[in-house]
């Protein structure tokens, strides 16, 4: 276990930096369609970022995450779930550079990760997006 501590002295995150952990995945209904709906968003490619503050927290931790790559672009299956493993390896490998960032023990986000390239990008450049979305998001917060 590792602890990070954020500005505030008495706010500690106790998590495995490089894990994805059952309670960081956004599965609530309610959320989701929260996202949708009210969700604020940017594009950092080939990566869609979708954040919304959620109203109760769900999780110890302060993000939940979900990520979808459109059927409409890719009509396979496999396609569709190699992106998604890509996407969520890149986000596993990263994801301690916002936990350093957030400040408000508080506050939980949803966020989720929309593939938006219509052509199937390597490891590299979807770490690269995700990278460079995960330094703007703590920004727009």
């Amino acid at each position: 276990m590792i602890a990070i501590l954020c500005n505030h002295s008495f706010f500690t995150i106790h998590y495995n930096m490089f894990t994805f952990q059952k309670g960081e995945k956004l599965k609530s209904r309610k959320t989701i369609g929260k996202l949708f709906t009210e969700g604020k968003s940017f594009i950092s490619y080939p990566i869609r970022f979708v954040w919304v503050k959620m109203e109760s927290p769900l999780s110890e931790f302060p993000l939940q995450m979900a990520l979808t790559v459109p059927k409409r672009s890719f009509s396979k299956a496999v396609d569709r779930n190699r992106l998604r493993r890509r996407i969520r390896e890149a986000y596993r490998l990263n994801k301690h550079s916002i936990y350093q960032k957030l400040d408000l023990p508080e506050e939980q986000y949803g966020i989720m990760l929309i593939y938006v390239a219509r052509e199937t990008l390597d490891f590299h450049q979807i770490e690269e997006g995700v990278k460079k979305g995960l330094r703007k998001l703590p920004h727009r917060l």
